[in-house]
């Protein structure tokens, strides 16, 4: 009986409005977005939902009095609301029970398997907890706010001192939430990844091959280069493996990699990397692939694992890594890090490279996937380099925050999509997803070549904070392919759905999301290095064996551990 009263003060206590439009923005967060949720993601997201719905109501009701409007009657108040309240709690019911339509929606573009039913109970249960959760801390901080308030109006009058009490508390729960994330989680988190990143798997043993980082007369032992780099390394494909596909000679392709421990920063490291790559004839090869690694250091074998087929294994490739974090606590923690270790490889190797005889120097390309594709557009300055430009660039699955990808997107021609733009004629940058490019075949590119490959159902590249106000421009039709066609914009919510889509983009099947799929890479890697000498046919040979390989290591067969990070 007690409990019960407890319960019924505490749900007196609550703002109608807040309540009524709280509800309307838990219904729209039941609405798909760009990757399939369970009920606990759900669950999560509905709750953040309504508490944001209830956040706005509570400001508008305080901004109406604080403003001293006049207040609605009693009499009709309470009928208004009322209404209003069996409205909301039937949209709110309809959205329920279309909630495992619209996920199969998602489910069905992405070829998974449809689900029975969304578990309204757990996810309602899931909600109410995550709601609960963010009310208290909104009472917490508006209880600190009024604190500070009251103690200021001694001093200023009431709405000035209610303004420096609204600041203040921000900045203590900021400073709060800022002081014990850096002092006590990221620490606890870096050991933790650090003590992972040192471990030496058995079933990897130390190469004999003196072309690879690790091997024999390396410059960075075995157990320098870190689980990453171990893992970038071992899962090279050989000569023969090569050349039996393309019925062609093939060489050894050169894998270098320099982990954290090989040098006390990143200059250091970068001096490593350039001396490594002269000692294994890297600038004797047809093609040179700098790679920037995600946070934890990680490479996507399928992407080098195409190039290196292509180009009959004739490629040498680096990578220099600048973190033990995964991508989104790496750019929490350091985001300068990533840049300035790509920046600092990219001129060692960019400097030396520039000296060569260029009838008889490599092709320079720059790779990078997520964070890794940030911070290798972030390494190349366009003007410093316009004399003597690279050959090209393949960044995949490019972060929202990418500058260069930003204002190229931007700058599209009108009528072509966001999620796939073009940009004027094509020989300078072009943009692919599953299905390619739309620039034609046959159109002609410039000195560079810079190709993005990324999915529309990408949260990753596609989440934009103004989406919290304005529809995105990747909405428009045409939709991308990989897009659920009941995908529908609401204001905040769907920027609180992109923003969860990101935490979990890696779970889609390979070819969506934020996992890129190898059969991509090909037809990516082609358009970069436009290397010639592949039949229509081989080029199906290549991709049906590379998504083989990529699915058996998915299911756990094989010994291609290095999939297992899917995307990073």
């Amino acid at each position: 009986m007690w409990g019960m009263r407890l319960a019924m003060r505490a749900l007196r206590s609550l703002s109608g409005v807040g309540l009524m439009l709280g509800t309307l923005f838990f219904a729209a967060s039941l609405t798909p977005s760009l990757v399939p949720r369970t009920y606990l993601t759900q669950g999560v997201l509905a709750g953040a939902s309504f508490a944001a719905g209830y956040g706005l109501g509570v400001g508008w009701r305080w901004l109406w009095h604080y403003l001293e409007l006049p207040a609605p009657q009693e009499f009709w108040r309470r009928r208004v609301n009322a209404v209003m309240a069996v409205i909301c709690l039937g949209v709110a019911l309809v959205f329920l029970l279309r909630a495992a339509d619209g996920q199969n929606s998602i489910r069905a573009v992405m070829g998974m398997a449809p689900v029975e039913s969304a578990h309204p109970v757990k996810l309602c249960l899931t909600a109410l907890a995550t709601f609960a959760v963010l009310l208290a801390l909104g009472r917490l901080f508006a209880l600190a706010a009024r604190a500070i308030a009251a103690r200021a109006h001694r001093l200023v009058p009431r709405r000035v001192a209610n303004v420096v009490g609204l600041g203040l508390a921000t900045l203590l729960f900021w400073s709060l939430a800022n002081g014990v994330l850096i002092r006590a989680a990221f620490p606890l988190l870096d050991s933790s990844f650090q003590r992972y990143d040192a471990l030496l798997e058995p079933e990897r043993p130390r190469p004999d091959d003196p072309l690879q980082s690790g091997g024999p007369d390396s410059l960075v032992s075995w157990r320098e280069l870190g689980r990453a780099g171990r893992e970038f390394v071992a899962s090279r494909a050989t000569a023969a493996e090569i050349s039996a596909l393309s019925a062609r000679p093939a060489k050894q392709p050169i894998r270098l990699y320099v982990g954290l421990r090989a040098a006390e920063d990143t200059e250091g490291r970068a001096r490593i990397a350039l001396e490594e790559m002269k000692r294994a004839g890297a600038f004797d090869r047809k093609a040179l692939v700098v790679i920037t690694p995600t946070g934890t250091g990680w490479v996507d074998p399928s992407a080098m694992n195409a190039a290196e087929f292509l180009l009959d294994g004739d490629v040498a490739s680096i990578g220099l890594q600048y973190s033990y974090l995964s991508s989104p606590l790496s750019l929490l923690a350091h985001p300068e890090y990533g840049a300035d270790a790509a920046r600092a490889l990219f001129n060692a190797v960019y400097a030396h490279w520039t000296t060569l005889p260029r009838e008889q120097r490599p092709k320079l390309y720059l790779h990078g996937l997520s964070l890794g594709a940030l911070n290798s557009q972030s390494s190349v300055e366009m003007l410093e380099m316009i004399g003597d430009p690279i050959d090209g660039a393949l960044w995949s699955g490019p972060p929202f925050g990418s500058r260069l990808w930003r204002s190229l997107t931007n700058g599209r021609n009108p009528g072509s999509p966001a999620w796939r733009p073009e940009y004027r004629d094509g020989r300078f940058v072009r943009f692919m997803n599953q299905h390619g490019t739309s620039v034609p075949a046959d159109a002609p590119w410039g000195a560079l070549r810079l190709v993005y490959l990324q999915y529309a159902s990408d949260a990753v590249t596609f989440f934009d904070y103004r989406d919290f106000y304005r529809r995105p421009a990747w909405l428009d039709a045409p939709r991308g392919p990989d897009v659920s066609p009941r995908l529908r914009w609401y204001p905040v919510v769907t920027a609180l759905q992109i923003a969860l889509d990101m935490a979990v983009a890696t779970t889609p099947p390979m070819g969506y999301g934020h996992v890129y799929a190898p059969e991509h890479y090909v037809d990516a890697w082609l358009a970069v290095t436009g290397v010639e000498g592949w039949s229509a046919e081989a080029v199906q040979r290549l991709k049906h064996q590379l998504a083989e390989q990529a699915r058996r290591a998915g299911e756990g067969a094989g010994d291609e551990a290095s999939y297992s990070n899917r995307g990073g």
